[in-house]
């Protein structure tokens, strides 16, 4: 038996595609699938698998671009389980912030919605 699909539906929360053939879910990629392909040293397709084909929202959309307009492809962007994970710890009083090789601190809200500016259109006042 085998089940693929081009496109499909994702979770809503963690933006990852669902599983099962039922939900015309997407291809599971387990801790030991990504052992086998470190070992035949298949980074790319690797790194592939992880982001772009899996939560990485951003990466996805670029991605499309860029095979719809010929370009490269662009380096992908950040998970959005990582992001998830990054604020359950900061829901439990942990600092966390995320940088990047110098040291300057990574923003990771991609969404317009996440901004106090996008809050301060409506009547209630949300901590200014």
């Amino acid at each position: 038996k085998i089940h693929a699909r081009a496109t499909g539906p994702y979770s809503l929360v963690t933006q990852q595609p669902l599983g099962g053939k039922a939900q015309f879910g997407g291809q599971r990629f387990g801790e030991m699938e990504v052992w086998a392909l470190e070992a035949y040293g298949a980074a790319y397709t690797l790194q592939e698998i992880l982001t772009i084909k899996s939560d990485d929202v951003t990466g996805r959309v670029k991605a499309f671009e860029s095979i719809v307009k010929g370009r490269t492809l662009n380096d992908p962007g950040i998970p959005e389980s990582f992001k998830i994970l990054v604020n359950e710890l900061q829901a439990l009083c942990l600092k966390i912030t995320v940088e990047d090789s110098d040291k300057s601190p990574i923003d990771l809200r991609s969404n317009e919605e996440d901004s106090k500016e996008f809050f301060s259109n409506f009547e209630y006042n949300f901590g200014k």
